[in-house]
């Protein structure tokens, strides 16, 4: 073997025993620092300390790193995924609610990825830091216990909107959910109906204290009594939903009507019902539920259309991408009563109101006026942007249709 030949076949053996070229995460673990860190000083970013920056770019040349360049090119292509956090797909609500966001990104170019917080708070947590690790375009959130100030770091990044509940200062979609509980339940005493009782969810969201004060309020209205022991309420994903209601309508005073706060209330209801052969109460269910209308009689219900939200939600997170700057508003979304038989079942008898005399069905009532409840009635094509000032005692309404550009 001639003298160059030796070379040769020295270099490939080194070749083929060279270390394996340096990573990202390489650099960082010699460095002491984050990838992210590393990912920040080779591109040249800012929010890195001058020392260091220096240490990395010192093991970069030692560990003789080079960066991905189409990592990097695709790191530069603009974001084209919503990131969508709810508290379950299980839910009628929330998928119909995904369902819809879904279809409206599709038809701009755009994908959709999930998580579900199972209304856990460090579930959360971690399905929030799971979703940001993307690259989204947007971010749409029914909190749970994620504090404002956290989304409103994720807002510099990318428009954030969250649905059902709100935080100070990032823009929501939410309904007005006293009043439509009060005028749920002005529905069942006009039926003649006095003992009217309520099944919520032991979760601490203001949307359900919210559909029990607008209950409470209707009840105080009409001049009837507030009974805590008709208030009845329950853990979501707890095999003892029907059993609650199973002991609550069989009270030897078993209330003559229902307000369910939500529809998983209302399937709960129907089962217990259906399993003991209880009487079926006057029944409005706080949202729809699948087969609900073929039941009988069909199930009366407050339509909070997922759909609605979903696309307010959709448009105001596009607004957004193009107006960063906006100031951020409130979306209420109109709810409507849709009658299907169980909500406009009289009571079979008159009763006695505060021990005054007997009281007509159709006895007329007032409720209390609330600066949460929307006196006009809009389509359900409309909502309703509303810019609360700090302290949520002023509120200037502005109409804006669904389908017309923000």
């Amino acid at each position: 073997m001639t003298h160059d030949e030796r070379r040769t076949a020295t270099a490939v053996a080194e070749a083929a025993t060279a270390r394996p070229r340096a990573r990202l995460i390489d650099v960082a673990t010699a460095a002491g620092v984050s990838p992210k860190t590393v990912s920040r000083v080779i591109n040249d970013e800012a929010g890195v300390l001058p020392g260091t920056r220096d240490r990395v770019l010192q093991m970069v040349r030692d560990l003789g790193f080079v960066p991905d360049r189409s990592a990097r090119e695709l790191k530069r292509r603009e974001a084209d995924t919503i990131g969508i956090l709810i508290d379950a797909i299980s839910d009628p609500f929330f998928a119909a609610f995904v369902s819809v966001v879904e279809e409206l990104a599709i038809a701009e170019g755009l994908s959709v990825i999930f998580a579900s917080t199972g209304y856990d708070a460090a579930r959360e947590t971690a399905q929030l830091d799971r979703l940001t690790g993307h690259r989204l375009a947007g971010l749409i959130v029914a909190p749970v216990a994620v504090p404002a100030a956290v989304l409103a770091g994720l807002r510099h990044r990318c428009p954030v909107v969250t649905v059902d509940r709100v935080r100070s200062g990032i823009d929501s979609i939410v309904i007005d959910d006293f009043g439509a509980a009060a005028e749920a339940t002005a529905a069942l005493l006009s039926h003649g109906h006095r003992r009217v009782a309520f099944m919520g969810e032991d979760v601490p969201y203001p949307t359900v204290s919210d559909r029990l004060a607008g209950y409470r309020s209707a009840l105080e209205a009409a001049g009837v009594a507030f009974d805590p022991s008709l208030v009845v309420t329950h853990e979501r994903f707890r095999a003892g939903e029907a059993a609650e209601a199973s002991l609550l309508l069989g009270r030897p005073d078993a209330p003559t009507a229902l307000l369910c706060a939500t529809s998983l209330a209302a399937i709960a209801t129907v089962r217990a019902i259906r399993a003991r052969g209880l009487r079926m109460p006057a029944l409005i269910s706080f949202g729809d539920f699948t087969l609900a209308e073929v039941l009988e009689p069909g199930i009366t219900y407050v339509d909070h259309d997922p759909r609605l939200l979903g696309a307010a939600a959709f448009r105001r997170l596009r607004h957004l991408a193009l107006h960063a700057d906006d100031a951020p508003t409130r979306t209420v979304v109109p709810t409507r009563l849709v009658p299907r038989g169980s909500g406009e079942v009289p009571f079979a008898g008159s009763v006695e109101r505060g021990g005054t005399g007997p009281v007509s069905a159709s006895a007329p009532m007032a409720l209390h006026p609330s600066d949460s409840v929307t006196a006009a009635r809009t389509s359900p094509a409309a909502v309703a942007l509303v810019h609360p000032e700090p302290s949520g005692a002023v509120a200037v309404p502005a109409a804006a249709s669904l389908g017309a550009p923000s």
